[in-house]
């Protein structure tokens, strides 16, 4: 279980402080299919990068199951299990997909082990394994490969930053299928995603909303997505599911 509580972050500017996560405190169940979402500028990409150890709280703490991570950093926290995806991924030149794939795993992988995480992202293993991770790759190509290399960590907990974010609509249809594939494959695996797709929403088992960098609303998809969509007299006027 992942739970956060009172966490609050601020940036110094020149003149004054930013608060944009504000006294938050919430629980993520293990084995769940979470999605985080709300306005733009509400919080949920920093919200993110605190869970993956990124940006550290200003203040309150973070747990992941029972144990305090709140001052570890990114690969303390990748050794406990964490595992995050940017919205636009790394490209690496004169990486291969080989390569990255065996530094995710953390040990040498035939190819035959690389090419079964390629192909369980929907990629043709043969004419990617010797790819390198560089700007020949679409969007897509990159976003795929980088969920192959979370599969290729075997984390416990893995975090997508909006990963939906500069991909097609070819793309984003088989960004759906895999993470129904990740879904249903691991049951011991607790995914996190932050979007406003609804889509994406709508595979979710439960959804966090977040707004001005407090949680306005969480509970059930059935619950919370009429909410959301402007079916239900409760819905946040100042959100909108794309």
């Amino acid at each position: 279980m992942l739970e956060l509580k009172n966490v609050s972050f601020s940036v110094q500017n020149e003149s004054d402080k930013t608060e944009i996560i504000r006294d938050l405190s919430l629980k993520i169940a293990a084995d769940r299919f979470t999605v985080i979402t709300g306005p733009n500028g509400g919080g949920k990409s920093t919200l993110a990068r605190l869970i993956a150890g990124i940006e550290r709280p200003t203040a309150g703490r973070i747990y992941l199951n029972g144990e305090d991570i709140t001052e570890l950093g990114i690969t303390e926290r990748a050794k406990l299990g964490i595992g995050f995806a940017f919205q636009q991924p790394v490209r690496f030149k004169g990486l291969s997909v080989h390569d990255l794939l065996k530094l995710a795993a953390g040990k040498d992988l035939s190819v035959t082990e690389a090419c079964g995480y390629l192909s369980e992202v929907g990629l043709c293993a043969r004419d990617y394994i010797d790819r390198e991770v560089n700007a020949s790759l679409s969007g897509g190509e990159l976003k795929r490969i980088e969920i192959a290399t979370v599969l290729a960590r075997k984390v416990s907990l893995a975090v997508f930053d909006e990963p939906e974010a500069g991909i097609d609509l070819w793309s984003f249809q088989n960004l759906i299928r895999i993470f129904e594939k990740m879904r249903s494959a691991d049951k011991n695996r607790s995914i996190i995603v932050i979007s406003h797709q609804e889509r994406i929403l709508n595979i979710a088992d439960e959804i966090i909303v977040i707004a001005d960098g407090r949680i306005q609303n969480q509970g059930k998809k059935e619950t919370i997505m009429p909410q959301i969509t402007g079916t239900d007299s409760a819905v946040n006027p100042c959100h909108k599911v794309m």
